[in-house]
């Protein structure tokens, strides 16, 4: 990013004033594609818990504190500085999900139900669907509510789920 800045202003120091845009343009692209990794990497975290609470038929305070944070997380991360749009809308979540899925599953099977299962056991044991509505459900809360009320708004979710 520094060379992009150097650039930048010797574009407008020259009056490349097209260049110095095509760079802005540049550095926006970058700062949103280091949003988009921070929110991938919750989603990986929510769905890691998330796949231990279907599998295992249950949940812990530890499991639904990590799933609040990561929720509250997202919501941060994907509010925009405006404070009034998001990188990603409440409909572009499904993409995001596909992508963190594996990683998620490479790290569940260490943690659920003791590690016995391996990588492909556990993604055939997993409903895709139905942790793919879970995550939509929780993320949706990030549309509807405050950061105040988001991690109570999780919990009571989480409740519904066992």
């Amino acid at each position: 990013m520094t060379q992009e800045l150097i650039d930048l202003r010797q574009s407008i120091l020259d009056g490349r004033y097209q260049d110095a845009l095509d760079i802005i343009d540049e550095l926006e692209g970058m700062s949103k594609q280091a949003i988009l990794r921070n929110i991938e990497s919750c989603l990986v975290r929510l769905l890691v818990h998330l796949i231990k609470i279907q599998i295992e038929k249950r949940t812990t305070k530890s499991w639904r504190s990590s799933i609040a944070n990561s929720i509250v997380k997202i919501k941060k991360l994907n509010l925009k500085d405006n404070k009034k749009s998001y990188y990603l809308e409440s409909g572009e979540w499904q993409e995001y999900l596909a992508e963190a899925l594996n990683p998620a599953l490479n790290e569940a099977c260490l943690e659920v139900k003791e590690g016995i299962f391996d990588y492909k056991q556990l993604k055939q044991e997993i409903d895709k669907n139905q942790l793919f509505n879970w995550a939509n459900s929780l993320l949706n809360l990030t549309y509807k509510n405050s950061t105040e009320q988001l991690s109570e708004m999780t919990l009571d979710y989480l409740e519904s789920l066992v």
